[in-house]
């Protein structure tokens, strides 16, 4: 009997501001996919930076093992891109494709760098057309296809009248203001043309009856494109969605709300396709959420950032009830180039952004404060769980190597970066210094 075909869809920025997620944002085929099969409430990038957050997904490693401390566009790479899950699925008699976006390694030939058999396409603007050609060829081989989109990536298209912004909420932190409306109403535009992509491609997969042996993993890299979301550890930056559909534990319909990572994925792909599993893999398989066995598997989750535009190294740890984020750039301002350029980044900037302080360490209960807006580190009394979570953090970084515990990040040669002191990642980038 043949294998089962995997169909790897995934996006920029989207966070989980989509419909499934209760959002008013209007995505139905995502909400079919999530009626049809498991969604994760509680699932989270490790890394909540573009090229880091595949990486990590893919490899099943965390950026400071596997390499990819920063974008690959700006000169970062994998340590070994025979570490990628679809080398483990080749030597299991699997076929991959990639269409569009994959933003782990770079150049015309970044396909051939990681590995992929067929190249459809590298167009991030409509991928689907060429993934949807391919679905409709014959597939004698189980297949590994990737399908990447860029639509919630900035910038936004300009609104439709179904997401008219006097009638938006922009999301917590930012201020209701007609700015952030009509930022968040672009959103949403964008992520109607995202869902009805995604949609094509799931339609194909239905009308060539490969839908029934096909499991399906929708996610994105981290959240979305504005203040104090991606490229920052709080829940509005590591949250992700991920939906998973498919044949056996992957249907039904159902909600999990333990806490998981993106480098569970890997694990739960071994173990549902008995394949040995790389000794590298540093997630947990899903299946024992699924078949019921058990109610968590992960009593922490581990989250970095080390590069984005520019340098701000950053670790943290999260409980059901604690978020704790040390910061290790001895920074006492923001580093405003990891932040994209919007027009709800323009409302903090008139409002003295850059000469806010930010914490070089922060403790938040999530049961009080969701939105992780009061630091709770010099609260007398919450020092036990402040010690617990340094605690954590402190044996993750040492059961990993994390650089960081041996000083400063040094760059590796060329690559290319913002000045953190800078204001826009549109800035010339620069080689770092010496």
């Amino acid at each position: 009997m043949q294998r089962p075909n995997i169909l790897y869809l995934h996006s920029h920025d989207t966070g989980r501001f989509i419909q499934p997620y209760g959002h008013a944002v209007a995505t139905p085929n995502l909400q079919r996919l999530a009626g049809e099969g498991v969604l994760f409430r509680q699932a989270f990038t490790v890394n909540p930076t573009c090229s880091p957050s595949r990486a990590c997904l893919l490899t099943g490693q965390c950026a400071h093992r596997n390499g990819m401390l920063g974008l690959a566009h700006r000169g970062f790479a994998l340590n070994d891109y025979r570490q990628h899950l679809i080398h483990t699925l080749h030597a299991q008699g699997y076929t991959s494709a990639l269409a569009g976006v994959q933003h782990i390694a770079h150049g015309p030939d970044a396909w051939q760098t990681i590995g992929y058999r067929q190249c459809l396409s590298q167009d991030s603007r409509s991928p689907e057309t060429a993934a949807i050609a391919w679905l409709e060829q014959p597939h004698p081989e189980p297949f590994f296809l990737s399908v990447g989109f860029a639509d919630t990536h900035r910038e936004f298209p300009t609104e439709t009248p179904d997401d008219d912004p006097r009638w938006c909420l922009p999301p917590p932190p930012l201020p209701d203001t007609p700015e952030t409306r009509l930022d968040m109403a672009r959103f949403k535009t964008s992520a109607r043309r995202l869902d009805a992509k995604m949609g094509a491609v799931l339609d194909a997969l239905e009308r060539t009856g490969l839908a029934a042996t096909t499991l399906v993993i929708a996610t994105t890299d981290h959240g979305i494109a504005f203040p104090r979301m991606k490229c920052n550890l709080h829940d509005s930056g590591t949250g992700v969605m991920l939906i998973l559909r498919g044949p056996g534990p992957f249907a039904g319909g159902r909600v999990v709300d333990a806490m998981v990572s993106h480098l569970d994925l890997f694990p739960t792909l071994c173990e549902w396709l008995a394949i040995p599993a790389p000794p590298w893999l540093e997630g947990r398989s899903l299946l024992p959420l699924l078949d019921g066995s058990a109610a968590d598997i992960h009593e922490a989750i581990h989250t970095e950032v080390n590069w984005h535009a520019a340098l701000e190294p950053m670790r943290g740890v999260r409980t059901r009830r604690w978020k704790y984020i040390r910061r290790f750039d001895g920074r006492s301002r923001p580093v405003l180039p990891n932040c994209d350029d919007s027009p709800s980044k323009s409302v903090w900037l008139e409002h003295q952004w850059a000469h806010r302080g930010v914490d070089s360490e922060m403790l938040f209960d999530l049961v009080y404060d969701p939105n992780e807006a009061h630091n709770l580190v010099n609260d007398a009394r919450c020092q036990e769980p402040l010690q617990e979570m340094r605690g954590r953090l402190q044996a993750w970084m040492e059961a990993t190597d994390d650089p960081l515990l041996k000083g400063p990040l040094r760059p590796p040669p060329g690559i290319r970066v913002n000045d953190p002191d800078g204001l826009s990642p549109r800035e010339t980038p620069q080689p770092p210094p010496a």
